[in-house]
């Protein structure tokens, strides 16, 4: 059994991007509103991605995901048999599943989801063997 773990290094890497999202767009919205204190615009978005990111973190690096011979099985009871795995990607950082049916997984927080993608496909090929 293989398990794919979420890495807390890359979900700080993930909220430093969103924290700079965040600080530009509300920067942006209070000049746009010709607020004369857009400064706090960067204030807000820091605070906000920050408590989000603080208040996340938990549940997420709870989050992991099993592989065996047959299929992944993944936290809240989630659960993509390996033959019916449509296709395997990467999003963000993370890699989505999406199955035959339409139903789509997050594997979130990977610090390399080119060697998670890897593993799942040589799976599915044996499997398929």
């Amino acid at each position: 059994m293989i398990e794919f773990k979420p890495d807390m290094a890359t979900y700080i890497r993930a909220h430093a991007v969103m924290t700079a999202f965040a600080m530009a767009a509300g920067m942006l919205i209070l000049w746009v509103l010709d607020n004369p204190h857009i400064w706090t615009g960067a204030v807000g978005g820091l605070a906000a991605v920050a408590l989000r990111g603080w208040y996340m973190a938990d549940e997420v690096m709870d989050e992991v995901w099993a592989m065996n011979s047959t299929s992944l099985t993944g936290p809240y009871e989630r659960k993509a048999r390996l033959d019916e795995i449509a296709k395997v990607r990467t999003v963000a950082g993370s890699v989505q599943i999406i199955t035959r049916s339409g139903d789509k997984h997050l594997i979130k927080y990977q610090p390399d989801p080119k060697a998670v993608i890897d593993q799942i496909n040589a799976a599915r090929q044996k499997q398929a063997a």
